[in-house]
């Protein structure tokens, strides 16, 4: 499966060795250009640098036959509109993003095939927050 991560911190990282080590194709986007090198030195994957949300970085991360998008960053805003470019002008078949914010994940209708593409969502404060309860 070809996969794009945006994102390289600590979730980004995390994602990419465990996809990686089940025989995935990776590609991993973030604009810190020491972290990718240090992730392309200790895995078998493909990195590129830049902003993840722009249209001819996704391009050069390979989104023009990529099955799966997952969406890390640090910011909510880059993550909706990374997965907005590639369901738009890729076609990526499935989309996922972290989004922090409550003012987003609180309004349902902003997400899906009408909306904004994303597939699925993933909140992490929202989780903790279920699990406690």
């Amino acid at each position: 499966m070809k996969i794009i991560i945006l994102g390289a911190g600590q979730v980004g990282g995390t994602l990419a060795a465990n996809l990686a080590s089940e025989h995935n194709d990776i590609t991993v986007v973030d604009q810190d250009q020491d972290r990718l090198r240090e992730l392309q030195d200790r895995l078998d994957i493909g990195t590129v640098c830049g902003s993840a949300s722009h249209p001819d970085i996704l391009d050069r991360a390979g989104a023009e036959d990529a099955d799966l998008l997952i969406a890390v960053t640090s910011s909510d805003e880059i993550n909706m509109v990374a997965c907005q470019v590639a369901a738009t002008l890729y076609r990526t078949p499935t989309k996922i993003s972290r989004i922090r914010s409550s003012s987003y994940t609180s309004q349902s209708k902003l997400f899906g095939s009408d909306a904004i593409p994303i597939d699925v969502f993933i909140s992490p404060e929202e989780l903790v927050c279920r699990y406690i309860k």
